[in-house]
């Protein structure tokens, strides 16, 4: 009996795997690199332009971002796809300041950097008239090294919601330091680590004039206005070095984990208890902070809020938006969707986060479990440093169309998510 000829068939197993290598690259290269749900299909739609950190998309579906550096001098971008390509150029560039802030309301474009907040008159296709002259609405906040960014969002009654993040971990008296205590009564608080609220319409406020709506918060820098509760939700960034700070308290897989990233609603007057509690995910209770005299079993004071809903530890959660139009599935109506920028600190632990998430939610309450909705964004399975990260979601935006639009502050791309009816 003649042997089989084993090259052949190796050289045929090799065809036959490196056509399936094609096509898996082929469709990767169609979804931007990104894993999906079934039927939806993502494309890059611009790149390498600058930290794009959050978007605004006006009503003929072009493009504002917000850089968190300034490229040749601008820190906002005006991006139009003019041939109909499906690639995004820069149209042009505005606005002598950097920073995260920006959004679409009534006629204006308001934009922050970390100290200030503008606006800039729109005209009736929505795009901006004197990009060289805008109003200056808020000024003086607070901007000390850490958490500075200034997230922003418009209600429907003209009014700025402000988020100013702690300029602290946890209110230590030396911050990020072992056993140290944390700072009786937090002054941080009387001008930080809240959401502050302002006339949409007002020139030249400043903390005198706002209202400060929420404490209690460390750092929101994804925000956003539900229409249909009528109120403003925020993704909180969590704490820090609970074992660096407390070993003899936590371990290092206990600080991987905890404490929550947690979805607030948020309503005047409202305190979500930083720096003196976090939430724990896994024991589902509100825990008194160790700067305060908690161990990690002591519950804190009931008069804190309760979470909307509690995520994984450390996953930086950079945008929010209240899905509101008609292209997705009725399942993504009115549901939350949050970009996780991903962690940095949840060694020994593989990093966490690095895509887009979504929460369902019915009547104005989730209506089931938060689930993974877009992944692939940093290149690779495992994260062990954010060096490692090709891409990083930060900021979300409905198009007109229904398309939901990411942005990624790395290498400055932007995507656009479709769902293929």
């Amino acid at each position: 009996m003649k042997k089989p000829n084993y090259k052949i068939f190796s050289l045929i197993a090799a065809v036959i795997l490196m056509s399936y290598s094609f096509t898996d690259r082929k469709d990767d290269i169609e979804n931007a690199g990104l894993t999906l749900p079934a039927g939806f299909s993502a494309a890059t739609i611009s790149e390498n332009i600058g930290r794009a950190r959050h978007i605004a998309i006006n009503k003929n579906g072009e493009v504002y971002v917000r850089l968190a550096k300034l490229v040749d001098g601008k820190g906002t971008l005006f991006l139009t796809d003019d041939d109909k390509d499906g690639k995004f150029e820069v149209k042009f560039s505005f606005g002598d300041f950097s920073g995260t802030g920006i959004y679409i309301k009534n006629g204006y474009l308001y934009a922050s950097s970390n100290e200030e907040v503008f606006r800039f008159k729109l005209d009736k296709e929505e795009r901006v008239i004197d990009p060289n002259n805008p109003e200056k609405i808020i000024t003086g906040l607070i901007a000390k090294n850490q958490h500075e960014t200034k997230s922003l969002v418009v209600d429907n009654q003209d009014n700025v919601y402000v988020n100013i993040g702690a300029y602290s971990n946890s209110c230590q008296v030396k911050d990020r330091s072992l056993e140290s205590p944390g700072m009786v009564g937090c002054p941080i608080l009387d001008s930080a680590g809240g959401i502050w609220k302002f006339k949409a319409d007002k020139l030249n406020q400043s903390y005198n004039n706002g209202e400060h709506y929420a404490t209690g918060l460390r750092n929101v820098v994804g925000l956003d206005w539900n229409n249909a509760t009528n109120s403003l939700f925020v993704m909180q960034h969590g704490r820090d070095n609970l074992n660096s700070s407390w070993p003899k308290l936590y371990t290092e897989k206990q600080s991987a984990d905890l404490p929550a990233e947690c979805l607030y609603q948020i309503k005047k007057g409202d305190n979500a208890g930083w720096p003196y509690m976090y939430y724990d995910q896994i024991q589902k209770k509100k825990i008194l902070a160790p700067e305060y005299g908690g161990d990690g079993k002591k519950e804190a004071d009931s008069k804190f809020i309760n979470p909307t809903v509690a995520f994984p530890g450390h996953m930086a959660p950079n945008g929010l938006l209240f899905y509101t139009g008609n292209q997705f599935p009725e399942k993504y109506k009115n549901g939350a969707f949050i970009a996780f920028h991903g962690s940095w600190n949840r060694s020994p632990l593989p990093q966490e986060g690095y895509y887009v998430a979504f929460v369902p939610f019915k009547d104005g309450k989730p209506s089931g479990d938060w689930e993974v909705f877009a992944k692939g964004f940093a290149g690779v399975e495992v994260i062990n440093s954010t060096r490692q990260a090709q891409h990083r979601p930060c900021g979300l935006a409905q198009g007109p169309d229904g398309s939901l639009f990411v942005t990624d502050d790395v290498k400055g791309s932007v995507y656009k998510i479709s769902y293929n009816q």
